[in-house]
């Protein structure tokens, strides 16, 4: 995989930072621009490179093949110089993420729903998790003005949010199969909306408008997603923020009381430990690298992890377990067309209802099928004689014949769903790669039951003429939340509702992390309002001290 130069230069930074990130993610690349504009120094720590667009495999007609290796999803298939192995040998499912500039927004959907009132308040409403510090009005400011900066496109007033959502941008089309699904929809009296997705229907400031490709989650080759090294981080260095590549952050330092985080070690790609200094540091390395790199940053005064005295770091993982139904029909609807991104989304059974014997719901949507092998491998489950020899041409011809109904399940936090230090694997660096424990709950798996057994009554209101359901991917869960939750109670959380450790006062973290329930709705588009947030508060905290 080529990669394009880092356009910023390590050699002037200054020795003291005001404002230290640790990963140049969707949360990441928000911070360091909030910072920046306010006119603090602000350097940014990435162990991946900047992807030159040119080398996403769907500028190629062999990009089904592409995505096998070097731009698969598992970092364990991809093996590549910025990538560090995950130990799953004790999980259900493994994770999916991506390190470079612009971090897994390189292989998201770019699906942009928001969580809705309830999420936040689970257990005041269900009696269990618990009910964030924070609520959905206090977190609307931050979502309105993050999508007023990508320039989101969405139906204004979606009916299963309360009044007062607008998007900047006017929808991209439904599609033929958009609208297939709305027309199932419809016939059963259920909600649906047209897509949301952080994919400008026109151009809109360093984004292309969609050219509709429909292979958004390996890269957009139009330029057209809002992938994070696209939008906000070249703003953010345009405002004088740097960031460095290839810089593995291998531990925070602490001063010796252990109250406040003095800078941060990290090694470059020839294997030369640096020293940066700040004033403020935030981890933005996802809900698997944040949790990580504290347990790594264990020292004397926090010898089971920094900022862990409530033993909650790594623990609560929530992965969003996916489950499909995929559907082929008689019609050809142009089924490659994108965005994917969703076409149309449905909240119809995102609340829970007590009847079903399990709290909680899913968010269902409705993605292209694109490429003749994707719909070669959704036929794999079948008999040997059922797929290979003559009818895998007619399986192949499918492919612009077919809708995936897909859905996000709300995921509850459990702790013995963890994120912990593997004994027995490293990275490329000597250090410890991160294990993930966990384990499907059974709230989840009677929620994915029903969810599917609801994709495929869709199907059949449509027509489908015929039906493949997968009840997990297990290879898909790119949603890594909960694993340094916000809260009031410093026993019962790791951070605050600005994201500050209660352990250490001037260490923060701002990406799905410090989830306290997973909702069902994609998460990049809570987690960049989240950070706008802890970036606000940051430079608030920074003015106020120069005063």
């Amino acid at each position: 995989m080529a990669i394009m130069a880092a356009v910023a230069n390590s050699d002037h930074v200054p020795d003291v930072v005001d404002v230290l990130v640790v990963g140049a993610g969707p949360s990441g690349a928000v911070v360091s621009h909030t910072a920046a504009s306010a006119g603090l120094s602000v350097v940014c720590l990435e162990q991946g490179d900047w992807v030159n667009p040119n080398e996403f495999p769907a500028n190629h007609p062999e990009w089904e093949l592409l995505i096998q290796h070097n731009w698969a999803h598992d970092p364990n298939e991809r093996m590549l110089p910025a990538d560090y192995p995950v130990d799953v040998s004790e999980s259900d499912m493994w994770p999916v993420m991506f390190n470079a500039v612009g971090g897994s927004s390189i292989f998201y959907g770019a699906e942009w729903p928001r969580l809705v009132p309830s999420d936040f308040r689970v257990k005041s409403l269900d009696g269990v998790a618990d009910d964030w510090p924070i609520s959905y009005d206090e977190l609307k400011p931050y979502h309105d003005e993050v999508d007023a900066f990508i320039g989101v496109s969405g139906v204004d007033g979606d009916t299963a949010y309360p009044e007062g959502l607008t998007y900047p941008l006017p929808p991209n089309p439904l599609g033929k199969a958009g609208i297939k699904g709305a027309e199932a929809a419809n016939s059963l009296g259920w909600h649906w909306w047209p897509g949301t997705n952080a994919i400008p229907s026109q151009k809109f400031k360093t984004l292309e408008q969609c050219a509709r490709w429909g292979t958004c989650e390996w890269g957009c080759p139009q330029g057209a997603k809002a992938s994070f090294d696209l939008i906000y981080m070249p703003q953010a260095m345009q405002h004088g923020a740097t960031v460095i590549t290839g810089a593995r952050v291998s531990k925070v330092i602490t001063d010796d009381d252990g109250r406040r985080a003095t800078g941060v070690e990290y090694i470059d790609r020839d294997g030369v430990k640096h020293f940066q200094s700040a004033r403020v540091v935030v981890l933005c390395a996802n809900g698997v690298g944040t949790p990580r790199l504290l347990l790594m940053s264990a020292n004397d005064r926090h010898p089971n992890g920094l900022a862990n005295s409530s033993d909650l770091v790594g623990r609560n993982l929530m992965l969003h377990p996916n489950c499909s139904a995929l559907g082929f029909y008689d019609d050809d609807l142009e089924s490659w067309r994108g965005p994917a991104g969703q076409l149309i989304h449905s909240l119809q059974f995102y609340e829970t209802d007590p009847s079903r014997g399990f709290v909680r719901g899913a968010k269902m949507h409705v993605l292209p099928t694109p490429g003749p092998l994707n719909a070669i491998e959704a036929h794999r489950q079948l008999d040997f004689d059922e797929v290979w020899g003559a009818p895998i041409h007619e399986i192949a011809r499918q492919a612009q014949r077919g809708i995936l109904w897909a859905a996000n399940t709300e995921d509850l936090p459990e702790l013995h769903n963890r994120v912990t230090l593997s004994r027995d694997l490293v990275d490329s660096d000597g250090l410890p790669a991160p294990k993930v424990e966990y384990r499907i709950s059974e709230n989840t798996w009677a929620l994915l039951k029903f969810t599917v057994d609801r994709m495929v009554e869709l199907h059949k209101a449509a027509g489908a003429t015929k039906i493949l359901t997968q009840e997990i991917w297990v290879d898909q869960p790119g949603h890594l939340l909960g694993t340094a939750r916000m809260g009031d109670d410093p026993a019962r959380s790791v951070v605050d509702s600005y994201g500050k450790t209660h352990d250490v006062d001037n260490l923060y973290i701002a990406d799905g992390s410090i989830f306290v329930t997973s909702g069902s709705a994609n998460p990049t588009c809570t987690i960049s309002a989240l950070a706008l947030r802890v970036g606000k508060k940051i430079v608030e905290r920074a003015q106020e001290t120069c005063s």
